[in-house]
């Protein structure tokens, strides 16, 4: 994550979301990001912590992904 510079936000929160997809571990993070995108705005980064899945009869049938969302806090 790029620091922030003399006239950039010295604040970042971060948020922790769960995204899911039946299709891979890359579309579940990227799921969590479109709908984290829909009410966070100046988001600057996505850190991937963990990856599941949810297996049905010897197969995944669902992707799970854990990831950090760090955005500017606006003042």
């Amino acid at each position: 994550m790029k620091m922030p510079g003399a006239n950039e936000p010295s604040v970042v929160k971060i948020i922790e979301l769960i995204g899911i997809s039946q299709k891979g571990w890359e579309d579940a993070a990227a799921n969590a990001m479109k709908e984290a995108a829909r009410t966070v705005r100046n988001i600057k980064g996505i850190d991937l912590k963990r990856c599941s899945a949810t297996v049905e009869k010897n197969t995944i049938v669902e992707y799970i992904a854990v990831v950090k969302i760090a955005f500017d806090v606006e003042r």
